[in-house]
């Protein structure tokens, strides 16, 4: 039952790719835009430009049994000036799962964690999670300073989600800005309406924060076209203060990404290294074979974005 909704996700991406890319392919060359699928770089719309963007990403395997998400964010970007952006998101979900979490038991994904399915029957569902608004404030350019360097707020509200999230952005070109490379470390306080445990019907707002760190390099093999690979390191607390850690994953893949005059695409495929180990908090059963498995991790990641610009 899993397996062609599985195969119905993975025809959706690969179709939005190739309609992507025909339309990038048709555009007139010239356009500079972000060439990662996670990580951020300090590029910015000039003052008065606008940007739709489209993001699609595909989280696919847990522990066992089935597990598909489906994440999508439909985007607006204003430069308000040379050096600050800003922008509005709305963000919805799409999951199935069976039998995928610790034990053999039906888990949603954390977009989801407020459901509760009976532990060993078949979850699907799909949410709109909540609308968010995006800062970025750049400090320096690295086409015009040794370092590029960002700041980067985006609240996040919903009917059962909260988030705060915060970035600093660090990106260093090199061979006429052939090669591109960023750093981002992340801070993102977040809160769900949740069921709460032994107390049938009742829900209460818990808190848990992420703290990442990403890296990332791209190289301009050819006009227009850049690829490259993608580090990340995700961190969950149960505290503001970085105690009570309760998981910690490793993503590791290659990203593509081709920029035209008014359209571009990128695509980045991630796969979770088994470097992951049990932290104070961890979630007993989710830690298999070196690779964390709550609410948040799982084995392969594949985003895709696309914009236009106006």
């Amino acid at each position: 039952m899993g397996q062609p909704r599985t195969c119905r996700a993975a025809l959706l991406l690969a179709t939005l790719a190739a309609g992507m890319l025909g339309a990038g392919l048709a555009s007139t060359a010239g356009a500079e835009e972000s060439q990662f699928g996670y990580v951020y770089t300090t590029d910015l719309l000039p003052k008065g430009a606008m940007e739709v963007e489209q993001w699609a990403t595909w989280r696919h395997q847990k522990i066992a049994g089935t597990f598909d998400q489906l994440d999508g964010r439909t985007e607006f970007e204003y430069g308000l000036a040379d050096n600050l952006q800003v922008a509005m998101y709305l963000n919805y979900t799409w999951a199935q799962a069976y039998r995928n979490g610790p034990y053999g038991i039906t888990t949603p994904p954390e977009p989801l964690s407020y459901d509760n399915p009976d532990p060993y029957s078949h979850y699907q569902a799909s949410r709109f999670v909540g609308v968010s608004g995006e800062v970025i404030y750049r400090i320096f350019s690295p086409y015009t300073d040794k370092i590029g360097m960002a700041v980067y707020v985006e609240p996040t509200i919903g009917a059962a989600f909260r988030e705060l999230e915060t970035k600093l952005i660090l990106q260093k070109n090199f061979f006429d800005d052939r090669l591109v490379t960023a750093f981002n470390a992340t801070y993102a306080p977040e809160w769900r309406n949740q069921h709460v445990d032994d107390l049938p019907g009742k829900k209460a707002w818990n808190y848990e924060v992420d703290a990442n760190l990403g890296v990332a390099a791209s190289y301009r093999f050819a006009p227009n076209w850049s690829a490259g690979l993608e580090f990340e390191n995700e961190h969950e607390y149960n505290s503001y203060n970085f105690t009570r850690e309760s998981n910690s994953g490793y993503y590791f893949g290659p990203t593509i990404h081709y920029g035209g005059k008014r359209f571009f695409v990128t695509a980045t495929f991630l796969e979770q290294l088994p470097w992951a180990s049990t932290h104070s908090d961890t979630v007993p059963g989710a830690l298999v074979g070196g690779r964390v498995f709550d609410n948040d991790f799982e084995k392969y990641r594949l985003r895709i974005k696309g914009g236009f610009y106006f």
